[in-house]
């Protein structure tokens, strides 16, 4: 083994092990909050404490194990981060409908064996860039499912579940994690093409109409989205998602312009023609109105009231009234949250997505190829956009829209999306067998430099 090779193996080692002290503190944290939130509703500690500890801290032992075989060089923060935020979620649905929480459990379990086989089978982020075409498709398949007759089911005026006997979810979910990989593969390929102006439309400076194709289908697709699914918040991510790709691939600022005046254009088509949109901008702006406050706006009001009323250390866990808001464990999660653990709660929770997404961010940065950084891009801007989107609409920053915030909302869809989306961005940040030697020869050049030094 050279000593390029031995540092690597150290600088690996090293980072696994920060993995798991932070896991062991994460499933703690995560197993103390569900303890206080028995004790707050009922005076006791729930008596299957004990047992969830284990099942937890066994699930995230594998995935931690399957991490440190299949991809020792990567970031040690993302797998922590995500298992806090689960954990904290977790004790919230349980706090807030005890029938949810078992479910929620299931799905956690099959994310974190969808996190290890994602693992398993991507052993190199760059496999992916093959087969550009086929998961293009099969994202665009998954975005449109809810439309099929005869499987596609409406809650709620939107058009988002596929119903496959007693299975329900959102094909959306993992479409939106194909839809990244497309694009990050399309991208890099054209994205010489892409960024070459050679039309002015005003200040705007443009390429060929036939290169601007990715932004125009992208819009004619969240315009579907939105129109016959009605589904503003995927409409909203999904195209987000391309113009931050196209924006990063080409570097023009053209593209975010031009991905602005779109949106304006699809909002304002929206809002003309669909009534709950309206319904949603008119709760947005009135949401106190006498009108509103007991029927349209009923939510949202409640959702500021607990804001309010958690002020900024919070009632305690078990000790709030977040059940006053109807739909609390899906799109309110973060509004129930704010009650219980108050301003400086939710802060530190906001600072997790913040770490995982900076983390996400530092990954694509750090790729030596153009495929793992406009994937990791488009992988960290799904969390960031839809953080952004959920707890926007709960606080009344922008209308409400319908989506879960990742890893904390009750949703198996969601969550089992999530664990794939980390287990791929761990696999970026892991990097390939020629980064993890230049590490390790930086590492090895910063400890020659320090020995000198002394």
């Amino acid at each position: 083994m050279t000593s390029s090779q031995a540092v690597a193996t150290e600088l690996g080692r090293a980072r696994r092990n920060a993995e798991l002290a932070l896991l062991v503190l994460a499933n703690v944290i995560a197993v103390g909050a569900y303890a206080l939130v028995g004790l707050g509703l009922d005076g006791t500690i729930p008596v299957d404490l004990t047992a969830y500890g284990l099942v937890l801290a066994g699930a995230y032992l594998v995935a931690h194990v399957v991490v440190r075989r299949l991809a020792p060089a990567a970031d040690p923060v993302f797998l922590p981060a995500a298992v806090l935020l689960t954990g904290l979620g977790f004790a919230v649905i349980y706090r807030l409908n005890p029938d949810l929480a078992g479910a929620q459990t299931l799905w956690l379990l099959l994310g974190i064996v969808l996190f290890a086989v994602t693992l398993i089978v991507v052993k190199d982020h760059r496999q992916l860039d093959q087969f550009t075409y086929t998961i293009g498709l099969l994202g665009l398949l998954m975005l449109l499912l809810p439309l099929a007759p005869g499987i596609g089911r409406e809650v709620r005026g939107a058009r988002l579940w596929v119903g496959l006997g007693p299975l329900q979810f959102q094909p959306a979910e993992i479409g939106k994690v194909l839809l990244v990989i497309f694009l990050a593969s399309y991208l890099n390929a054209r994205k010489e093409l892409l960024a070459v102006a050679t039309r002015r439309i005003g200040p705007i400076a443009l390429p060929e109409p036939r290169h601007l194709a990715p932004l125009l289908v992208a819009w004619g697709i969240s315009l579907v989205v939105l129109f016959l699914e009605k589904d503003l918040g995927s409409s909203l991510l999904f195209f987000g998602i391309v113009v931050v790709m196209l924006w990063v691939a080409t570097g023009r600022g053209a593209y975010l312009a031009l991905g602005a005046i779109l949106f304006a254009v699809g909002a304002f088509a929206g809002y003309s023609m669909f009534e709950h949109v309206q319904d949603r901008v008119t709760v947005w702006l009135h949401v106190f109105d006498r009108g509103l406050v007991q029927n349209e706006g009923y939510q949202l009001a409640q959702s500021l009231f607990a804001l309010a009323t958690g002020g900024i250390s919070g009632t305690g866990l078990g000790q709030g009234r977040p059940g006053f808001i109807p739909d609390a464990h899906t799109d309110f999660v973060f509004s129930a949250m704010g009650e219980e653990l108050g301003l400086l709660g939710v802060t530190a929770l906001l600072l997790l997505f913040i770490l995982l997404i900076f983390r996400g961010f530092r990954a694509a940065v750090r790729s030596p190829d153009g495929f793992g950084q406009l994937l990791a891009t488009g992988l960290s801007t799904v969390l960031a956009l839809q953080t952004f989107v959920i707890v926007g609409g709960v606080t009344r920053l922008i209308p409400l829209t319908g989506i879960t915030l990742p890893f904390v909302s009750y949703g198996g869809s969601s969550l089992v999306a999530n664990f794939v989306l980390l287990a791929l961005l761990i696999r970026v940040s892991a990097g390939t067998p020629h980064r993890a030697a230049e590490d390790a020869e930086t590492t090895q050049f910063i400890r020659a430099a320090k020995e000198r030094g002394r």
